[in-house]
């Protein structure tokens, strides 16, 4: 069962905490028991969107990590989403191998899957091909193209991390772009997805228009992540 969900990219600014409010949001619509954890010290927009769902983790420090899989095996039917800051490929890759930590998710029937949250730079192409090597075949992977960070991934397309990727069983998929003017209202009040949708006053409250656009746009996100996200 892949139920530990690591959230990344490596590079600043792709959208890793955009993609983990919404599979926290399509958790809770889909009544999916879940638990977060944000690995951002500096902003932590995880905890401050879903903070009834997140709380913080530092990937540094092993006493920290590892209660995210204790409280995963735990209680096994929820899924665990950890939102990873930029740069923590290398401390994270250090407590899985010296944890032995893909052959004990193994054992309690868990398997890690890594969601590389990519915007059009080659930067972000090389990071892929870093994880992938990292980990090879004992994780799984999701490859997100971020069309909020990048409109022009036909190099990714065709590129060798790309190609190496799908040979370790990596799945691709692409997050829609949401109009300018309602993602940057919805970050400025810290804004839930469900808040968005659903409320219409106060600081902050998007107009009816701009509400249905967002839902539309949740819409096609949610049929990228269910066949990712939904139990068999």
């Amino acid at each position: 069962m892949a139920n530990l969900h690591f959230i990344g990219g490596e590079k600043g600014g792709v959208g890793k905490s955009v993609l983990a409010r919404l599979i926290a949001q399509y958790c809770i619509d889909h009544q999916l028991p879940f638990v977060g954890y944000d690995t951002d010290r500096s902003h932590g927009s995880f905890t401050r969107f879903y903070a009834d769902y997140a709380s913080p983790v530092q990937v540094d420090s092993f006493a920290s990590i590892d209660r995210v899989v204790e409280a995963l095996c735990a209680d096994p039917a929820r899924l665990a989403v950890v939102d990873l800051a930029a740069q923590t490929l290398a401390p994270l890759r250090t407590w899985i191998a010296e944890s032995g930590m893909t052959e004990l998710l193994e054992e309690q029937g868990h398997r890690a899957v890594f969601w590389h949250v990519m915007d059009d730079s080659m930067d972000s192409l090389a990071t892929l091909g870093d994880l992938c090597a990292a980990f090879g075949p004992a994780v799984s992977y999701v490859v997100v193209l971020n069309q909020g960070r990048g409109s022009t991934f036909a190099h990714v397309e065709t590129s060798t991390q790309l190609a190496a990727a799908r040979d370790l069983g990596a799945r691709v998929i692409t997050l829609a772009r949401l109009h300018d003017s309602a993602m940057r209202r919805i970050d400025q009040h810290d804004t839930s997805w469900w808040a968005a949708i659903n409320r219409s006053d106060g600081e902050g409250a998007l107009g009816m228009i701009e509400r249905h656009r967002v839902k539309v746009w949740l819409r096609r996100v949610y049929q990228e992540l269910e066949p990712l996200l939904k139990p068999v």
